[in-house]
C-alpha cells in the first residue's frame, strides 16, 4: 500500500515538473549577436488595451488613458458623399519623430492631413487619438485606432462594395513586420535600431541610434531599397556623413555617393556637389 502511494506521489511530481519548464522563443531574425530583436507585432500583442469587466465601466472619450474630444469631416455631395468619424486629443503633444506618417487633425482646413512629425503644426491642430471610421453611405470604407497620431492596431479598409480591399497591423506606426532591437533586450528601454518592414520588403524610415539615445543612422526605404539622403552621426549628435541615394527605388544607373563629410566639431572636411 506505501508503495503504491509512493509511487503515485513520485509520478504527480513528475509531471509537474515538466509543466513548469516551458520555452521561450522570440520572433524575428538576430541582427546583433549581443542582442535579440522583436518584432513590433510582439509588442502590440503585450500592449493591447485592457478588455473593460461589466463591474467597471470604460470612461468615455479615454483611449490608452488619455483624454479626448470627439470629431468629424464631411466631403462631397449625394451619394458620394464621405464622412469621417475620430476623436483627437483634448491635450496638445508632439509626435513620435522616428516615424514616417503622422496624423492630425487641421482645425483651420476642417480635414485629418498625414504629414511627416516635422510637418506637425501644432497651432494648427491636434494629433487624432482613438477610433476612426471613414464611411460613403451605409458602407464602411476604413476603420481602425489611431494611438497619439499614429495607426495602431488592427486597421481593415473596404470598397464601395463592402469587399475588403486591405489590412494590416501596427503598433504605434510601425507596421506589425518592423523589427526593433534592444541595447538591454531584457528590459527593453534602450532602443538600438529600427527596420520598418512591410509585406516581407524594407519600407519606410530606418534608425540606428547610439547607446546614448542619439540617433547614428536614419535613412528611408522604399520597396527594398535605400532612397534619397542617409545621415550619419556621432555619438555627441553632430552630423558626420550625408550618403546619396536615387529618388527612384527602381533606377539602377545611379550610383550611391558621399555628398558631405564634417569632424566630430562639425567641420566640413568633404563636400560633391554633383547633380543629386
Amino acid at each position: 500500500m506505501r508503495i503504491g502511494i509512493l509511487l503515485i506521489l513520485a509520478a504527480f511530481i513528475t509531471c509537474a515538473a515538466r509543466a513548469q519548464v516551458t520555452p521561450v522563443t522570440v520572433e524575428g531574425q538576430f541582427t546583433f549577436d549581443t542582442d535579440k530583436p522583436f518584432t513590433v507585432l510582439d509588442l502590440y500583442s503585450q500592449n493591447e488595451e485592457p478588455i473593460p469587466t461589466k463591474k467597471k465601466k470604460p470612461k468615455k472619450k479615454v483611449f490608452y488613458g488619455l483624454k479626448t474630444k470627439k470629431g468629424f469631416t464631411r466631403k462631397g455631395y449625394g451619394d458620394k458623399m464621405t464622412i469621417e468619424l475620430f476623436y483627437y486629443l483634448k491635450k496638445a503633444e508632439k509626435p513620435n519623430g522616428f516615424v514616417r506618417d503622422v496624423y492630425w487633425f487641421d482645425f483651420s482646413r476642417r480635414e485629418i492631413r498625414r504629414t511627416t512629425p516635422a510637418g506637425f503644426d501644432q497651432k494648427k491642430g491636434v494629433l487624432v487619438h482613438g477610433p476612426y471610421k471613414r464611411m460613403m453611405g451605409g458602407t464602411v470604407l476604413e476603420e481602425g485606432i489611431f494611438y497619439k497620431g499614429t495607426k495602431h492596431g488592427r486597421w481593415m479598409a473596404h470598397n464601395r462594395f463592402d469587399q475588403l480591399e486591405d489590412k494590416e497591423k501596427y503598433y504605434k506606426g510601425w507596421p506589425k513586420e518592423s523589427i526593433v532591437t534592444y541595447y538591454d533586450p531584457d528590459k527593453k528601454t534602450k532602443v538600438k535600431e529600427i527596420i520598418p518592414m512591410e509585406y516581407g520588403e524594407k519600407e519606410g524610415f530606418y534608425y540606428l541610434l547610439h547607446e546614448n539615445g542619439q540617433v547614428a543612422v536614419r535613412g528611408e526605404y522604399r520597396w527594398d531599397h535605400k532612397v534619397n539622403e542617409w545621415i550619419e552621426n556621432y555619438p555627441n549628435g553632430k552630423r558626420k556623413r550625408v550618403i546619396a541615394y536615387a529618388k527612384d527605388p527602381f533606377d539602377e544607373l545611379f550610383r550611391p555617393y558621399v555628398r558631405r563629410e564634417f569632424d566630430e566639431n562639425g567641420k566640413e572636411i568633404y563636400s560633391n556637389d554633383k547633380e543629386y
